[in-house]
């Protein structure tokens, strides 16, 4: 037994700082959500709407939000129509926790592994809004596709990402890149 502990230290040693890290993270975020009635918007969720209004906005597409009164649910319009609805689970903060976690379990040099989880936590959450105003837009015009623009598209779009950011961390920055 000892020979095999030995043998996979360096797997037994990144599993457990993986779901150390994701176990903590996910609590902090659930006493956070605990924070918000059962009947109300979190301001994570709230932050992420109000960006993409703004993205969109910006390129100057009719567009705004409305919070639905004593519900979780943040409600996307485009061109006077509702094109989207969001909910907690769309602000990629579950995302965000999963990388963080991937780059801890590989981690480096102190300071580099800091400002690559804070950089990229920073682009996951901008990826996560334009994300999010991609597909505003593509349910307003591709209705009949919603279950594959949302479901698989989509969020192949941010795990993609995701994935690309753990290949750059761990080939690059990692001490295991040596």
């Amino acid at each position: 037994m000892k020979k095999y502990l030995i043998l996979y230290r360096p797997f037994l040693v990144f599993l457990a700082k993986f779901f150390l890290t994701y176990f903590i993270l996910s609590l902090v975020y659930q006493f956070f959500l605990s924070g918000f009635e059962g009947n109300k918007v979190d301001s994570i969720t709230q932050l992420v709407a109000e960006n993409t209004m703004q993205l969109l906005t910006f390129f100057g597409a009719d567009f705004y939000i409305k919070i639905i009164p004593k519900t979780t649910n943040i409600i996307f319009y485009y061109n006077q129509q509702a094109a989207a609805r969001m909910i907690e689970g769309c602000n990629a903060v579950s995302v965000i926790i999963l990388f963080i976690s991937f780059v801890v379990s590989f981690s480096g040099k102190l300071k580099p592994t800091l400002f690559f989880i804070f950089g990229g936590s920073i682009f996951i959450y901008i990826l996560n809004v334009i994300r999010i105003a991609l597909l505003c837009l593509a349910l307003y015009w591709f209705p009949e596709h919603q279950s594959l623009l949302h479901e698989i598209v989509f969020p192949l779009f941010i795990y993609g990402v995701v994935f690309i950011l753990w290949i750059i961390w761990v080939n690059k920055f990692s001490l295991y890149a040596k």
